[in-house]
Order: C-alpha cells, then structure tokens, then sequence
C-alpha cells in the first residue's frame, strides 16, 4: 500500500497546473496528467475524486498564492503612495498578462459556472486580491492622502485602470491595445487624479 505525501499531490498538482495550461482543461485528459507527474491514474485517484476537483485545486492554490505575493507589495510603501501604486501597477499588469495567467483565466471561465467552482475561484484569487487593495486605500483616505467614500469601488477603479487595453487583447489572443510599458504610470496618475483630496473652495 502506497502512502500518500504532500509531496507527491505538490508534484501532481504542478503536472496538472502545466496540462491544463497547455491544452485546456476539457483536452486535459487524466492519463496526460499522469504522464506528465510520472504517476499512474490510480495514484491521481488517490490524492483527487476527479479533474475538476484536482484542477479545482490547482486554480484555487496558485489564485491565493499568487494574490498574497503581489498584493503584499502594497504593505511596503518603498517612497511614498504613488511610487507604492505604480511598483504595485507593473506588477500587477506583468501576472494578469503572462502566458500562465491568460491561459489558467480562459479555463477558469470555461468552466466557472460548472459546480460552483467559479465563485469559489473568485472569492480565492480576484476578489481576496482587491478587498486587500480596499483596504490600503481605506487607510490613505484616513491619513488624508486620498478623498475615498468607498475603498471598495475605489479598488476596482483602479483594477479597471490597470487591465485597460492590456487584459482583453491577451485573452483574445491579439496584440495590446497601448504600449506596456507606461501602462502602470498612466494608470496610477489617472486614478490619484480621480481620488485627489479636494481643496476647500475660498470662502465668498
């Protein structure tokens, strides 16, 4: 009797994470998957009830890591809060458009309203990611940096700003609507522009 480890489901997961990167997940075939782990079936029937379950899995861990890591550089302003943004912005822009990312989003879509399974993949990755966001502006509208009534709506202002001609061409598979480069900068400076402490108005 085999004896099952986290490594082994770490090593099956990151097989998975690759197959259905590659061909989809309805071409994803559980033999490719076992291949691929250098594993047999029976073992992925071990650590997972079905595909969906293991890609269930896979979507929800890299979701949640890969959010931790790119929203924990809000918790270090390096300069002050536009530098902090725009550190953020390009890293933020570099994930959602990697290869990864635009292939593992085309899945998830796919099969989101299958089980329940896309809720669950946004509470975990996409909207843990900008309630973490909400919460930084919150605490800039207080300090008096920022005029927020509602970080929350400011939150997805901002991720609208970032994914702007740069998210739907990638998942369409076509070229970026403006350069990349600036994409953060300009961003960042319209948002600050938008949520900009307002002056009292001399009074008459």
């Amino acid at each position: 009797m085999r004896v099952r480890t986290d490594e082994k489901r770490q090593e099956i997961m990151s097989a998975a994470a690759a197959v259905f990167g590659e061909t989809g997940y309805e071409r994803s075939s559980m033999a490719a998957i076992a291949q691929r782990a250098n594993a047999s079936k029976q073992t992925l029937y071990s650590y997972f009830e079905s595909k969906e379950d293991m890609f269930s899995a896979v979507m929800l861990e890299a979701m949640e890591t890969q959010a931790i890591a790119l929203f924990a550089l809000l918790d270090v302003e390096v300069a002050d809060m536009r530098t902090t943004l725009e550190v953020f912005g390009a890293a933020y822009i570099d994930f959602v458009t990697s290869a990864d990312a635009v292939s593992l989003t085309r899945v998830a879509v796919t099969i989101g309203g299958q089980g329940g399974l896309g809720p669950r993949l946004y509470a975990h990755g996409p909207k843990r990611g900008w309630e973490a966001l909400a919460a930084n502006l919150e605490r800039w509208g207080r300090e008096g940096k920022l005029h927020i009534e509602d970080s929350r709506i400011a939150a997805l202002h901002l991720k609208g700003l970032l994914e702007a001609g740069l998210v739907e061409p990638q998942l369409f598979g076509a070229e970026d609507d403006i350069p990349r480069s600036a994409a953060a900068n300009h961003a960042v400076r319209v948002f600050l522009e938008g949520y900009a402490v307002r002056k009292a108005s001399p009074a008459a």
